[in-house]
């Protein structure tokens, strides 16, 4: 089997090992969440309507350190020794990772049982986003990104680091609002950065990200398509949203480092802010808006409301559903626009383009709502 046969069979494997494991798991935390009534009750400001359990991220983390183990397992006795020794030339950002992630995930199942206060879930953030940079993984380089051509000093790139750790962790938390939003957007990013980190040869990535998407594939499932009266719905809650949040994250920033080679002449021209964060540029855009459109409003920023672009879909009168793959498909487009335009256009040019295109989307929806409802008051 030659090396890139392997590789192919490893990421598959991952894949199906992956689903195949939050499919058996799912089930069983469903079970336990009924049988000790562990439920996301239902009030004015949520969509759903039945009381529906939001504990499926639990399921998330050891399922995803499961598949890479058992792949590392079979690896060593396939005396193949290639995933280890990718993974050991990766263990510092790797470990950092794990470290990372075995924090939010305690702190988000301490949230989705008891709950927890914004301020506490914002210190262990700013702690990842403290330990992403002792694990090598931060921008220091804009590459003409706002006209910045230079090397950042390291008192503007240490705070731009966990900035954006944090702002990216709670960009896919808030945007998860209807059912599918926050997995669907996920699994088109985790497809993306599998593809790409296969493409230019960083095999453990590609790997952590296959994991992850088989992972949200079974979750996506119950998400949208379970029935909450056959007790067969689940939410990710906060454990899975800041566990998803973080892996996308630890992915991004690892792009944006990566050298990529001339003969990747499909990849090699296209700017790196795009390349690693243009599969998040519509959650972060959102979230940008809602909390200018709530402070204009005069109301904490992190108050929750319906002004998200979910919302404004559904207020013309979308299904859950069909406002799910509007979102999706919208993504898909931004993601693919960005590839394209950004080995042609200025990068800061292209980040206003792409900030107008999604403002003028809102003004547009919100000119619409307040037409349908002026037309019903008739």
């Amino acid at each position: 089997m030659s090396d890139t046969a392997f590789w192919r069979f490893m990421m598959v494997s991952a894949l199906i090992i992956s689903s195949v494991a939050a499919g058996i798991l799912i089930p069983q935390i469903l079970l336990i969440a009924f049988r000790k009534k562990l439920f996301d009750e239902p009030d004015e400001r949520k969509i759903h309507h039945s009381t529906v359990p939001r504990l499926g991220g639990i399921a998330f983390e050891p399922v995803i350190l499961f598949t890479m183990f058992i792949l590392l397992v079979f690896d060593v006795h396939a005396l193949r020794f290639q995933l280890m020794t990718e993974l050991g030339e990766n263990v510092l950002c790797l470990s950092i990772c794990v470290c990372s992630l075995i924090l939010l995930y305690l702190v988000g199942i301490a949230d989705d049982l008891i709950g927890v206060k914004y301020s506490a879930k914002f210190v262990v953030q700013i702690g990842c986003g403290l330990l992403f940079l002792f694990g090598g993984l931060y921008i220091s380089d804009m590459h003409g990104l706002f006209f910045l051509n230079d090397r950042l000093p390291w008192f503007l790139f240490w705070p731009l680091t966990v900035l954006l750790v944090v702002f990216i962790i709670n960009a896919l938390n808030l945007i998860d609002g209807i059912d599918g939003l926050a997995s669907g957007l996920s699994g088109v990013a985790l497809g993306y950065y599998g593809v790409v980190f296969f493409e230019i040869g960083e095999y453990a990535f590609a790997l952590i990200a296959f994991s992850t998407l088989g992972t949200v594939i079974p979750f996506f499932y119950y998400n949208v398509f379970g029935k909450a009266e056959k007790q067969q719905k689940i939410f990710m809650g906060d454990t899975g949203s800041l566990t998803i949040g973080l892996i996308l994250s630890f992915l991004s920033f690892r792009m944006a480092n990566v050298y990529i080679e001339p003969s990747h002449t499909c990849l090699s021209r296209v700017h790196p802010f795009f390349l690693a964060f243009g599969p998040l540029l519509v959650p972060c855009m959102d979230v940008v808006r809602v909390f200018i459109h709530r402070i204009r409003m005069g109301n904490s920023p992190f108050l929750p409301d319906k002004s998200h672009i979910h919302h404004k879909l559904l207020s013309l009168g979308m299904s859950q559903h069909k406002t799910m793959v509007v979102i999706l498909l919208f993504s898909a487009f931004f993601i693919v626009s960005c590839l394209i335009l950004s080995k042609r256009m200025e990068p800061t040019l292209l980040l206003l383009c792409c900030i107008a295109l999604y403002t003028f989307l809102n003004i547009w929806l919100s000119k619409r709502i307040a037409k349908k409802e002026s037309s019903e008051k008739k």
